[in-house]
């Protein structure tokens, strides 16, 4: 149970560290973490070891890379692989995994491409190749998203917004 910053488990306390994952990176940790992100037409991918309770996540930008030279995390192809390998690495066995798939929005006066859609289509074909099942979505739409994943428990709170404002970002300035 979180209660403030803190998560509460069998009477014992565990702080909850708080991390903002810029687009173009991921984050793996074993610790309770709180991990925000701000997603448009990005996607969040969010990958949680049922067994040992470690989690990680990403957020990208763009579909697939154009060519080896730029595959980097801002891409969704090499993004999520490099997560659940990370995870692997880590000791996890992939029978243990599931993921849930967050934003990808479009909006229309913004882009006429859906960047979007391709985002959550390379998530769900990148995990399905790894054999990760999805657990739950919250994909698409005009809406922006601001997302907390809370590791420790395995929650998502998701907040969906019609403008994302300077202020929305980490660290949190103007607007708010």
């Amino acid at each position: 149970m979180l209660k403030g910053n803190v998560f509460v488990h069998n009477q014992e306390a565990l702080v909850a560290y708080d991390y903002f994952l810029a687009p173009g990176y991921i984050y793996v940790t074993a610790r309770p973490t709180n991990i925000s992100a701000v997603l448009g037409s990005c996607v969040a991918v969010c990958v949680y070891d049922r067994k040992r309770k470690l989690a990680g996540m990403n957020h990208f930008q763009y579909p697939v890379a154009p060519d080896k030279t730029q595959a980097t995390a801002r891409y969704g192809d090499v993004s999520t692989r490099t997560l659940i390998r990370m995870m692997i690495e880590d000791g996890s066995k992939l029978r243990h995994l599931e993921a849930q798939i967050f934003g990808g929005a479009h909006n229309a006066e913004i882009s006429r491409k859906n960047i979007g859609r391709e985002n959550i289509m390379i998530a769900r074909q990148s995990l399905a190749k790894e054999r990760v099942k999805v657990v739950s979505e919250d994909i698409g739409g005009e809406k922006g998203r601001k997302i907390v994943f809370q590791t420790g428990v395995n929650q998502v709170a998701v907040i969906k917004v019609d403008r994302i404002r300077r202020g929305d970002w980490y660290p949190y300035e103007d607007e708010r």
